[in-house]
């Protein structure tokens, strides 16, 4: 039971199936995309936390990506970075191994508003606003140019683990772009 975790149980998107498949398409998104994604996902298993640890460190070593996990004196909020550190962590197995189906778009929303219009109510925190949507697209990169040593660990050949990356990343861009939609709902 991870915390605030509520997939399958939310309002449905205003982002429809064949917005999906657009979308899709507009990333070159395949048959064998969606296998390498899911091997990925199989790879990444038993390296969750090992990721997380990297990522967490990352932001934790900016301050000005770690004042979004802030709490009201000013600090990141011991609690609360644990909180979306599992929901961090059930992203990347969510996004490797679930159908990308009405559900799947349903939690993108609300990750979405979470970052937005709820940012730390899941966890009851009062945190800054907002995460700004300079920084929602930028985390594309790292989170995508770090997985790569992951992907590696387990002896595939270069062209699996090449075929791994690129599917993660186009995973990752289809991730933050419904993530975003709430940002601009009249210009999406």
């Amino acid at each position: 039971m991870i915390e605030g975790y509520t997939y399958g149980q939310v309002a449905a998107s205003p982002v429809g199936l064949d917005d999906l498949k657009d979308l899709e398409k507009t990333l070159l998104w395949s048959e064998d995309d969606e296998r390498a994604l899911r091997q990925a996902g199989e790879v990444l298993a038993d390296q969750v936390e090992e990721v997380l640890d990297l990522w967490y460190g990352y932001v934790g070593s900016h301050p000005h990506l770690v004042r979004y996990f802030n709490g009201p004196d000013g600090t990141p909020d011991g609690a609360y970075l644990e909180a979306v550190r599992a929901r961090f962590g059930q992203w990347i197995r969510d996004l490797t191994s679930r159908p990308w189906d009405e559900d799947w778009l349903a939690y993108q929303e609300e990750i979405g508003q979470r970052h937005l219009h709820r940012k730390g109510r899941t966890d009851g925190i009062l945190s800054e606003p907002f995460v700004p949507l300079r920084y929602m697209v930028a985390f594309i990169w790292p989170i995508t140019a770090t997985i790569r040593p992951f992907l590696a660990k387990k002896g595939h050949s270069p062209e699996e683990v090449e075929a791994m990356y690129s599917a993660w990343f186009k995973a990752v861009t289809l991730s933050t772009v419904l993530w975003t939609r709430p940002y601009a709902p009249d210009h999406w």
